[in-house]
């Protein structure tokens, strides 16, 4: 799965930033057989060979700076200093290793973000335990458990935690045989061994934990992270102790300025994913620095917690999806104090899963220069799950939309010719071994050169000067023929679609392969279009889709679309507004937010062929 991301187009005055110490490494490049490679010219530092060195040094060096920190039922902060949460990560890998986990029977954690689940992670990092996040959606929203049971039948967990016992007995019942333990902060499972997470703190001998700490290494399995899933079920990537190391010391010799002061984030982002659990956790570790644990999320319910914590907690890096930056930059514009507070020690923005919308970037550069005198830098790059995840950062010298920047310390990158374009592919400590338990997949995403294939297309900013980096041109298996044989760039004309779409639009689908023209299927921001149809929340969305000024703004917005359009690659024939959002019980969104092209295409197959026919509801014609 991969991040793609992208960095403004400068104005044509003179820009003012907030000082930040960047790296910004020379490029080299060497065309050998037809083929273009890349690679910093800076060589990567060996990093440490497991992940919880660092936590030993700060346990060491700063025992009791605060590494985490979560708020209790009561609202107020509860603090886990370096210290504490390394003779914790103690107890809990000598209780750990009481069960016999191991790669084939390893730890599946079906819970979201809580101090719980970050302590059980790392104590089986510790242990030598690989362990599996999970998205709590598999369980706790899915009805057919479909996924979760592919997950635990590739798996075969021999412990599971949740944080609600009761909450996942149904999930836990249809997909796990009995006699598979479950460690539960809250509650019991009936008809299991139940075991509370408080009670492991008191069990287990220490002497076994550090016999098991010392037998890791670079190669040992930390855990397993599931990709998202198309048209297939999730993979399973294998990620080991070297890619995460490695990865954060790419991120630290990028931005040296996570070395220069402890990182303080503030941040949501799901660690059953890789941008959350591996990147942003890591960043934190590595370094020394703060994790204030947001239980908030940038949905229209959830934000008010995030906004609670950022008036409370002055972060020093915030990282987060577009619909975020969306949220915040609303909030922002209001909210004098929440400025104050967001602003005092500020560095850098970064945002990942989609392109972020122009109007919002100029919005968040307007605030700052006017609270602040100056800009924060947003960064961004491209990244994967099999990378875990960074490949390419925007430290490169250009600033336009698009712009994925160059490799970073460390890894390498070939450009290969693929159905007329060219695909990223990658190689370095950073890269998966493989999928587990897939060899046949395995072997098919890597080249004879041991490459992993993306399936990102990319290409030069500038062919006659490759050092300028690169722009991303879109996947490659997103990319389709229309009937008349002529091919369809998906991610140039979706990203335009969105980007232009603001505010009214979250997300939209290219239709579809193998037809004779093109059209959007089109989620709409409901209660934008609410505010611009002057109605209150009682409104249906039919209602609301169908009123004449949202409609005369989509109508509108198709227009501007097709002004740039060169021939049937790139017309729109047609939008077709979707009142209902995207499922993510059924693959069509993932827990970032971001939306599975493919899976809506199959799910909506009836919708698509309605809009063809001309006979679909909320149909607006070019």
């Amino acid at each position: 799965m991969s991040h793609v991301t992208q960095t403004r187009a400068p104005a044509d005055q003179p820009l003012r930033y907030r000082p930040v110490t960047l790296g910004h490494p020379g490029v080299t490049v060497e065309e050998r057989g037809g083929l273009l490679y890349m690679a910093s010219q800076e060589a990567l530092t060996p990093p440490p060979p497991r992940l919880l060195d660092r936590l030993l040094h700060w346990a060491t060096v700063a025992p009791d700076r605060t590494f985490f920190a979560a708020r209790e039922a009561g609202g107020a902060w509860r603090d886990f200093s370096y210290g504490e949460m390394l003779q914790r990560v103690r107890q809990l890998a000598a209780a750990l290793l009481e069960f016999g986990l191991s790669a084939e029977r390893p730890l599946a954690i079906l819970s979201g973000n809580d101090p719980e689940h970050l302590q059980l992670a790392m104590a089986a990092l510790y242990a030598g335990i690989p362990f599996c996040p999970v998205s709590p959606g598999y369980a706790l929203l899915s009805q057919d458990h479909a996924k979760l049971r592919h997950v635990c039948g590739l798996l075969q967990p021999g412990l599971v935690f949740v944080s609600d016992g009761p909450a996942f007995q149904k999930a836990l019942d249809a997909v796990l045989p009995a006699d598979v333990p479950v460690i539960a902060t809250r509650g019991r499972v009936q008809g299991r061994i139940s075991l509370a997470f408080a009670a492991l703190l008191a069990r287990g001998e220490l002497a076994a934990a550090e016999r098991a700490f010392a037998a890791t290494g670079p190669d040992s399995i930390a855990k397993f992270l599931f990709t998202s899933g198309s048209t297939k079920l999730p993979k399973a990537v294998t990620t080991t102790q070297r890619m995460l190391c490695a990865n954060q010391q790419m991120l630290l010799q990028t931005f040296p300025v996570f070395g220069e002061e402890p990182p303080v984030l503030v941040d949501w982002l799901p660690w059953n994913h890789t941008f959350g659990g591996s990147h942003n956790l890591g960043i934190v570790l590595y370094n020394g620095g703060t994790f204030y644990l947001d239980e908030g999320k940038p949905t229209p319910q959830g934000f008010g917690e995030t906004l609670r914590n950022l008036r409370e907690v002055s972060p020093t890096a915030y990282l987060t999806v577009p619909r975020g930056w969306e949220e915040l930059a609303n909030a922002l514009e209001r909210d004098a104090e929440l400025r104050e507070r967001f602003f005092a020690r500020m560095r850098l923005f970064f945002f990942a899963a989609a392109g972020l919308s122009q109007s919002v970037w100029d919005r968040l550069d307007r605030i700052a220069e006017a609270h602040c005198g100056e800009r924060i830098r947003m960064m961004a790059g491209l990244g994967m799950t099999e990378a875990s995840p960074s490949c390419t950062f925007t430290t490169g010298p250009l600033s336009v939309a698009g712009y994925v920047g160059v490799p970073a310390p460390g890894c390498e990158l070939k450009l290969v010719p693929v159905d007329g374009k060219l695909e990223g592919r990658f190689r370095g400590p950073h890269i998966m071994p493989g999928y587990w338990r897939d060899a046949a997949q395995t072997a098919a995403c890597f080249d004879e050169e041991g490459f992993y294939c993306s399936g990102d297309a990319l290409k030069l900013v500038d062919p006659a000067n490759p050092q300028l980096g690169l722009m991303f041109d879109g996947r490659i298996a997103e990319d389709f023929k229309l009937s008349s044989g002529v091919f369809v760039s998906v991610g140039p004309l979706r990203n335009r679609a969105v980007l232009e779409g603001t505010p009214l639009v979250q997300d939209v689908v290219v239709a579809a392969p193998d037809r004779e023209c093109l059209g959007l299927l089109v989620f709409p921001r409901l209660a934008d279009c609410r505010q611009l149809a002057g109605l209150d929340e009682s409104a249906d969305a039919a209602t609301v889709l169908t009123s004449a000024p949202v409609q005369d703004w989509f109508a509108a917005w198709l227009k501007r679309l097709n002004r740039e359009a060169s021939g049937n690659a790139s017309r729109l024939e047609w939008i077709a507004l979707q009142e209902e959002p995207p499922s993510a019980d059924r693959g069509e969104i993932t827990d970032k937010g971001s939306l599975n092209q493919r899976s809506v295409l199959t799910h909506r197959a009836e919708r698509l062929e309605a809009c063809y026919r001309g006979t679909a509801p909320l149909l607006i014609r070019a």
